[in-house]
């Protein structure tokens, strides 16, 4: 059974993307032990949960403790442990509850939008709040403490690598700039420094992307290492996951996009069950826009030299 309290459900915004398109092309079953790298507010927990029955196990690793406890009531009175760790630690979390191996596992990369709406997190400009952006706000630098300690050519290549920003040379020497007059410690400051030195772009007849939106998604993976932690999850997986297993990744950016696309592509390892990435149809971006950039590979184990 879970260990997760019974409790009055508290009130989650977050909607699991792809749900449907999960669960068809995972197909968790009854009796199989799987992981959620990424529980949030249990929406795919859940789902994935239901399937396994009083004799599967669902272990669900969050680095957030807030989501974590947001998600319990969610899951209560289903087969699940909760374990506050980052995906890239899976392999010890594993050892430690005496798991050999699991027979599938899914990452959403995503942002609960538990954590966007929150305006003490600092990950979205829509809200006035601290430059913070740590997904474990107990531990590592802030958003705030890399623009104030990280040099001009730092920052300017942060930007570029993560956020893919055009403008990130323009955008650095601002905060270099702004930085000498008054620290930027709010999500505000931020984003109108940004919108200060970059043209607004154009989407389309009534329809335009803010500038800073680029610049907060480039903050935020660096303050969280996402991309390393990622890369350190898909070396670690083939040890993980049973021979006939599957490994299920949703994305939100094009650089993780291109760091699972290149782990699968490793045939002696994996079997590609998505030749293509699997994106939110029309209704679903209709109810939940944060969708629309949601891709979903999934791979099947094939090597036998590995768990069995």
């Amino acid at each position: 059974m879970s260990d997760a309290k019974d409790s009055a459900p508290q009130l989650i915004r977050h909607l699991p993307v792809l749900a449907n398109e999960v669960l068809e092309l995972l197909a968790p079953r009854t009796g199989e032990t799987w992981v959620d790298c990424t529980v949030g507010g249990g929406g795919h927990s859940r789902l994935i949960a239901e399937c396994l029955g009083d004799a599967g196990r669902l272990i669900g690793l969050d680095r957030d403790k807030a989501m974590l406890e947001l998600a319990r009531p969610i899951l209560a009175n289903l087969p699940v442990t909760l374990v506050q760790a980052s995906f890239d630690q899976l392999d010890a979390v594993l050892a430690r509850l005496k798991v050999d191996a699991v027979n599938g596992v899914l990452a959403d990369l995503g942002v609960s939008s538990d954590q966007l709406d929150d305006p003490n997190r600092g990950m979205s400009f829509q809200k006035p709040g601290p430059l913070d952006m740590r997904l474990d706000q107990t531990s590592g630098p802030t958003a705030a403490d890399l623009l104030e300690r990280l040099s001009e050519w730092e920052i300017a290549d942060l930007l570029y690598r993560y956020a893919e920003e055009r403008h990130s040379r323009r955008i650095a020497k601002r905060i270099v700039e702004a930085r000498k007059v008054e620290p930027i410690r709010t999500t505000g400051q931020l984003a109108e420094l940004v919108r200060g030195c970059v043209p607004r772009e154009r989407r389309g007849p009534g329809k335009s992307f803010d500038p800073a939106t680029r610049t907060f998604q480039g903050l935020r993976i660096a303050v969280n290492d996402e991309l390393a932690a990622l890369e350190a999850l898909l070396v670690k997986l083939p040890k993980l996951v049973r021979v006939g297993g599957r490994v299920g990744i949703i994305s939100f950016h094009s650089l993780e996009d291109r760091q699972v696309k290149q782990a699968f592509r490793d045939a002696a390892v994996w079997k590609t069950v998505t030749k293509k990435p699997v994106t939110a149809g029309d209704e679903e971006v209709r109810r939940n826009p944060r969708s629309r950039s949601a891709k979903l590979r999934v791979s099947m184990r094939i090597n036998a030299a590995g768990p069995s």
